[in-house]
């Protein structure tokens, strides 16, 4: 008895510990199982105390009747599956006769306090089946991103969502994106983050950088074109259009548009090219937009109103040729000048940082995603790196993503240089560099040796 109770003090100690320092390893261990004994012992009356039951149908109350048994009770939503996963539990749950997933929405939070969960999140899987996903840990105070993603051609993992899922960013599915957040937000980590899955890919990378390059330039190896100025901003925006209207071309002529051809095999964008044909897709990163808005003289405005009709034409026709825009900035609103708003309309993707007002962040949820405004407003300062991200559905996710040192993304880049494309008509605007040399882990971040 005194082992057994030795035992069992160690095994306590243990979990407590585990639950203070690494709570990943203590979901697994232990949460996971106490978890699920937790709903399935409560779930009865926890769904009842949270008015999401219905009462008994006529017919079983006549069958009671008729059999002389009590009054059946109410019911609650069925439990067609349950399943832990390294965050959390997934329920899927079948619902009974006038219940609405707006229901398990609306009772969501309550759900988080009886089941002792740190998140609930519920989603609609088709009609009458709603998707639980509950959280047993804060997975966006140390993102762990998992070690196998669901990663496919112009689809990349960036960071991690509140519920314990991946939060990608797909091309094919939203094209162009916007990511505000202010100073010491945990832009820059996005950026990285996002370049660095790109990196493997075969895809050109383009950069416009007007802080003279120090965010963009360091990963320089990877980028097929780099400007760091709003006049070589400019010409490469001008030269991008012009891409843009060789690759129609270029679909034009090959849409093979004959009587003997399916009419699922005409070409209406690089995607549906044969792959010896297809030209390699494009994407533009914008750091800060707001430096190429900006004019100071009649000179600087022609150039401005230049830059933003390009940015604008590759928002509204670049998706067919595989040019997708990322633009960031600190704010994106109409004082910026005419076309902002424009350009902002063509935008899908929303993410936004921790901003300074709430202006700021009606700019980047205003007309998709009211309710996405008051979560971007309420992200604290110390917790950097956290977003809201949303899209024109109107949905939106809280994100965090994993900290990436500058060093790890130039090594990142360095390691897939080999999969640069050399575009002819980006040629000027491919940057300078020689000879890579070996770098040991240097104790400072730094861009890579000339």
């Amino acid at each position: 008895m005194t082992w057994f109770t030795v035992a069992l003090v160690l095994v306590v100690a243990a979990a407590g510990l585990l639950r203070w320092r690494r709570p990943a390893w203590y979901w697994l261990a232990f949460g996971a199982v106490l978890a699920m004994l937790r709903v399935l012992v409560q779930y009865g009356s926890v769904m009842d105390a949270c008015g999401l039951t219905v009462p008994p149908s006529r017919w079983r109350l006549t069958l009671a009747r008729v059999a002389n048994r009590p009054v059946p009770e109410s019911r609650p939503p069925r439990i067609l599956r349950m399943r832990p996963t390294r965050t959390g539990l997934v329920l899927r749950l079948k619902l009974r006769p006038g219940q609405d997933a707006f229901d398990i929405a609306a009772a969501s939070d309550r759900l988080r306090h009886s089941f002792s969960m740190y998140g609930v999140t519920s989603r609609e899987v088709r009609s009458g089946v709603v998707e639980l996903r509950m959280t047993g840990y804060d997975v966006l105070k140390r993102v762990q991103m998992p070690a196998q993603t669901d990663t496919t051609p112009m689809r990349v993992p960036v960071a991690l969502r509140e519920d314990g899922a991946v939060h990608y960013r797909d091309y094919r599915a939203i094209p162009h994106a916007l990511t505000l957040g202010a100073t010491e937000s945990g832009k820059s980590v996005y950026q990285r983050n996002l370049v660095a899955g790109l990196a493997p890919l075969d895809v050109a990378l383009v950069g416009i950088d007007c802080k003279q390059g120090v965010e963009l330039f360091p990963l320089a190896r990877r980028f097929s074109a780099l400007a760091d100025n709003p006049d070589a901003a400019a010409d490469l925006l001008d030269a991008l259009v012009q891409h843009m209207e060789g690759v129609y071309h270029l679909i034009r002529a090959e849409q093979r548009i004959t009587a003997d051809v399916p009419d699922a095999e005409i070409a209406a964008d690089i995607w549906d090219l044969p792959a010896e044909l297809r030209p390699v897709p494009i994407v533009v990163l914008v750091d800060e937009v707001a430096e190429l808005a900006l004019f100071a003289n009649k000179e600087e405005e022609k150039r401005r109103d230049r830059i933003i009709t390009a940015l604008a034409r590759l928002a509204q026709l670049g998706r067919a040729s595989g040019i997708y825009l990322e633009i960031c900035g600190q704010r994106f609103g109409s004082e910026l000048g005419k076309g902002i708003t424009m350009l902002r309309a063509q935008l899908t993707g929303r993410t936004a940082h921790r901003v300074n007002d709430e202006s700021s962040a009606n700019m980047a949820f205003g007309d998709i995603a009211p309710d996405a405004v008051l979560a971007a407003i309420q992200i604290p300062a110390d917790m950097r790196g956290v977003a809201i991200a949303g899209d024109s559905t109107g949905g939106w996710h809280r994100i965090r993503a994993p900290h990436t040192s500058l060093r790890q993304a130039v090594n990142t880049c360095n390691r897939h240089v080999d999969r640069t494309p050399d575009l002819p008509a980006l040629a000027p605007f491919r940057p300078a560099l020689g000879h890579l040399k070996p770098v040991d882990a240097p104790a400072v971040e730094s861009s890579p040796a000339a």
